[in-house]
């Protein structure tokens, strides 16, 4: 039997990772790229002697990408090697206030107490509800490919429905358990991967404190892209093709079912389609107007998650006072979340997130050099341009040298911004977001943008605008879940279990 073509839009997380199980189940696979490398918003460049993530800098949910590989008879390590950080994570207040994360449940319920007494308790309490979420969420939940109510009908998930919180925020449930401020601060801030403030995201989410607390943060040996390389990798021994700069144009169609795609200007047939890039873009661009399912004031009502103003800098000394990862809570969060999400402008006076891999990772930098990825996030759809860029490149600039005590900007060798007209530009990113869809109730499972199309029968969609939602490790299960639907409608193929 001749095998079927499908064409992948995209070499994000989401498409080789549907790429790998299509693969497996038999089909004929071609990945399409519009940029010259793989990895979508985990691509990499290198500059001056340094190597930058693009994007996702947090490895966090170590068994996700362990089952991914698993799955395939492999191991993370046969491709990449990772390290667990320790501590977590840095955060800086205002002045010298610091407060180091460590890795293990015993250190954190110290720190815990020594914050507030009585809190170490309440950790452990406040854990293993968040791991019967992460268990009941990450296992099982996410999975669901959100085509109907009814899979959610289920004994187990009935049964613990109640527990998982749905209902009440999660800002509201964290307080229930703690008072001190550093303490809800450290508990809210993991929630801002999910793209929505913490009074409006369900506490379902702290699930991600588990994550978080629990599962640890982990570096892999030379950076994020080390993943999407082991997942290229992958794919190509189980005969999936990847083309790169190919510029998917048009779905060309017949009836109820596309044809294939148009190509830097070529149509190339495929039996299926699988979006992985913005679906937005592909809806509302590439496909004729009749075969749409959703329209343009659809997604003009979606709550979108922040989108953010990156500065990629190679800096000429070592620096002192920084962690791997460190985030600035010196400024006020909640004002800052009203300008993201309620009153969309650019911030008065920004949180902001610094990576340094140098501090675990030589190679990422000169000797004797830092790395640094410096991020703020930000409302999406606002007006971006280089005279704002230098605005708060100097702002953020000026409160790192003063929280961390040293001098950075004339130690600068590289310097480099990335914004809303990049992430355009580069991935036809919806108003020029970085995360997709905000993880609100009325934009979780069925309530998102559906993995299938109901007017084109082989056309299906995966990613971050889709289920189950932001972030690498659902991006990853996002092309499992896309894959084990499209064999489902085939008939004669394997299972993606």
């Amino acid at each position: 039997m001749e095998k079927r073509r499908v064409g992948i839009i995209g070499s994000g997380f989401s498409g080789i990772s549907a790429a790998c199980f299509l693969a497996e189940a038999g089909f004929d696979v071609t990945v399409l790229e519009k940029n010259d490398s793989p990895g979508g918003r985990a691509r990499k460049f290198h500059e001056a002697g340094f190597t930058f993530d693009m994007g996702p800098s947090w490895y966090w949910m170590p068994d996700v990408f362990e089952s991914f590989f698993r799955h395939f008879g492999k191991r993370v390590d046969e491709f990449y090697h990772l390290v667990r950080l320790d501590p977590s994570y840095r955060i800086i207040y205002d002045g010298h206030d610091t407060l180091d994360v460590p890795a293990g449940a015993d250190a954190l319920r110290v720190l815990f107490e020594s914050l507030e007494p009585g809190s170490g308790e309440q950790l452990k309490k406040f854990l293993a509800e968040s791991k019967f979420k992460y268990d009941l969420g990450m296992h099982d939940l996410v999975y669901k490919p959100g085509l109907s109510f009814t899979e959610f009908f289920d004994v187990t998930l009935m049964k613990g429905l109640f527990k998982l919180h749905v209902f009440e925020s999660i800002s509201s449930y964290i307080k229930k358990y703690f008072k001190s401020t550093k303490l809800i601060q450290l508990l809210e801030f993991p929630v801002l991967f999910l793209g929505a403030a913490p009074e409006k995201t369900p506490a379902l989410y702290s699930l991600m404190n588990y994550a978080d607390m629990a599962l640890g943060t982990w570096y892999p040996l030379g950076g994020m892209h080390k993943v999407i390389e082991g997942m290229v990798s992958l794919a190509t021994s189980l005969g999936v093709k990847f083309l790169y700069n190919r510029n998917v144009e048009q779905l060309e169609m017949n009836t109820t079912k596309t044809k294939g795609l148009v190509v830097n200007g070529t149509f190339q047939p495929y039996d299926y389609v699988v979006a992985g890039a913005d679906y937005h873009h592909v809806e509302q661009h590439l496909l004729p107007a009749p075969y749409r399912r959703y329209s343009e004031a659809y997604w003009q009502k979606r709550v979108m998650a922040p989108s953010c103003l990156i500065f990629y800098l190679g800096v000429r000394k070592k620096m002192d006072n920084l962690r791997h990862h460190t985030l600035f809570f010196d400024a006020d969060f909640k004002q800052h979340a009203a300008q993201i999400y309620d009153d969309p402008q650019w911030p008065a006076a920004p949180q902001f997130y610094v990576s340094c891999p140098s501090k675990t990772d030589p190679t990422v930098a000169p000797e004797g050099c830092e790395n640094l990825f410096i991020l703020i996030p930000v409302a999406p759809d606002l007006d971006d341009s280089e005279e704002i860029r230098e605005h708060y490149f100097q702002m953020v600039m000026k409160r790192l040298e003063k929280l961390t005590g040293q001098d950075i900007r004339e130690y600068l060798v590289f310097k480099k911004s990335y914004a809303h007209r990049d992430f355009v530009a580069d991935y036809n990113a919806f108003k020029g977001n970085a995360y997709g869809l905000a993880n609100t109730l009325l934009q979780t499972a069925t309530l998102r943008p559906s993995i299938v199309n109901k007017k084109v029968d082989n056309l299906f969609y995966t990613g971050q605008l889709t289920v189950p939602g932001p972030g690498v490790p659902p991006a990853i299960i996002s092309g499992q879940v896309v894959a084990r639907e499209l064999i489902r409608r085939h008939p004669g193929f394997s299972k993606v279990n």
